[in-house]
């Protein structure tokens, strides 16, 4: 008795290419277009047709539980989360029923948000050596521009939230106040400590406190880290930490940029929210750099001939890098660790990773319009880019 395996094997041989009607061979596109065709030919090569209806509903079963794909229908393309829990995102927090879009408990209106231009001066250092914070987690609308409002999960109202700005060695107490039904965290790459206790969600209208000293100077980002990780995120719950080093960098214009990813829903009451499976297939309708796709081509940056500049460029992703780059002008030194030691010279691009931060510095010798882009461009064309005016 022939083994149906065996007709299979030697009927992709044959078929793999097949005749079309112009004569010319045809290539099929897919294993399903493939199985198609061979199926209309199973009358020609025996035995095919048994081979076939007894391999394909077992593989094709297989291959929809391995890829979470919907296969039942024409128009189920869009690729479904395998793991919509974000389980392997985090072992701090198990979510039940999570949302995958943020417009349900938004305090607001989209009239009532206002656009405002997020300055990324680097605030300066306190006097003090210790730094109080405590924050709220809110839901509340975002104006990113004159005609987009998002539906945001925030820190303290804003994307991104507040830029902090400590020493190395400084002690910072933070507590964290949830406002809205859904549990939020806060996780600060700048800390060493337990994250099963520090960074664990807490629900509405309890509080989480925690301190910690930073060891190393650097940009650092903070995020909520309750799963799933990714919508958190992505739905604008980041910001940045900027930690000086014990003996201070040379004198400098500083400047903060955070970059993120916006992935859209429709538009509802004038209000968009973010759509967790759009950010699963990290295709974003913006990047922005401190929340405002091109906001500092509108209202660029100023400085002065001969002013040094650094910049803190921290990645928020949730899944994108950044391939930070100044039109016409280089970079003096890149800080690759903690700053004023890892510095290479004489840089035109280097790249931020998502989750990640980093110091640029350059001389500002000769006056012009320069603009700064995520040089990977398909993302500096969605937003990712400004300009840095040097004035005489």
């Amino acid at each position: 008795m022939t083994d149906p395996e065996d007709v299979l094997d030697r009927s992709v041989d044959k078929l793999s290419t097949v005749i079309s009607r112009d004569g010319e061979l045809e290539v099929p596109s897919s294993r399903r277009a493939f199985l198609r065709r061979a199926s209309a030919l199973s009358l020609a090569i025996p035995g095919l047709g048994a081979a076939l209806t007894s391999c394909k509903p077992e593989q094709e079963a297989q291959r929809g539980a391995t890829t979470g794909a919907d296969t039942t229908g024409p128009g189920a393309r869009r690729r479904t989360a395998h793991n919509p829990d974000s389980k392997l995102d985090t072992a701090l927090h198990r979510p039940g029923e999570h949302p995958t879009t943020t417009t349900a408990g938004v305090a607001g209106t989209a009239a009532s948000a206002v656009y405002q231009r997020f300055d990324p001066t680097l605030p300066p250092l306190s006097d003090e050596r210790t730094l109080r914070l405590h924050w709220h987690s809110q839901e509340t609308p975002v104006r990113i521009s004159a005609s987009t409002v998002v539906a945001g999960w925030t820190f303290e109202g804003n994307i991104p939230g507040p830029i902090v700005h400590c020493r190395v060695g400084d002690t910072v107490e933070f507590t964290l106040t949830n406002d809205v039904d859904i549990p939020h965290s806060m996780d600060f790459h700048a800390a060493q400590i337990d994250p099963k206790v520090a960074f664990r969600s807490v629900p509405k209208g309890q509080s989480i406190s925690y301190t910690f000293k930073p060891r190393y100077a650097g940009a650092f980002l903070y995020h909520c880290g309750t799963a799933p990780v990714l919508m958190h995120i992505g739905s604008g719950m980041f910001g940045a930490i900027v930690v000086s080093p014990r003996i201070p960098l040379p004198r400098a214009k500083e400047f903060v940029l955070v970059q993120s990813e916006f992935y859209l829903g429709d538009e509802k009451d004038g209000m968009q929210p973010f759509d967790y499976h759009k950010m699963l297939e990290a295709e974003p309708d913006f990047v922005a750099f401190n929340g405002r796709p091109d906001q500092y081509g509108r209202e660029p940056i100023h400085v002065k001939v001969g002013d040094r500049v650094r910049f803190w460029v921290v990645c928020a992703g949730p899944t994108l890098s950044s391939a930070f780059h100044i039109v016409g002008e280089q970079f003096e030194k890149v800080y690759l660790g903690a700053p004023p030691g890892n510095s290479i010279e004489g840089v035109q691009t280097f790249s931020v990773p998502a989750g990640g931060g980093m110091c640029f510095e350059l001389v500002c010798d000769i006056p012009g319009e320069f603009p700064f882009v995520n040089h990977a461009f398909g993302h500096g064309q969605k937003g990712a880019i400004g300009y840095l005016v040097v004035e005489p």
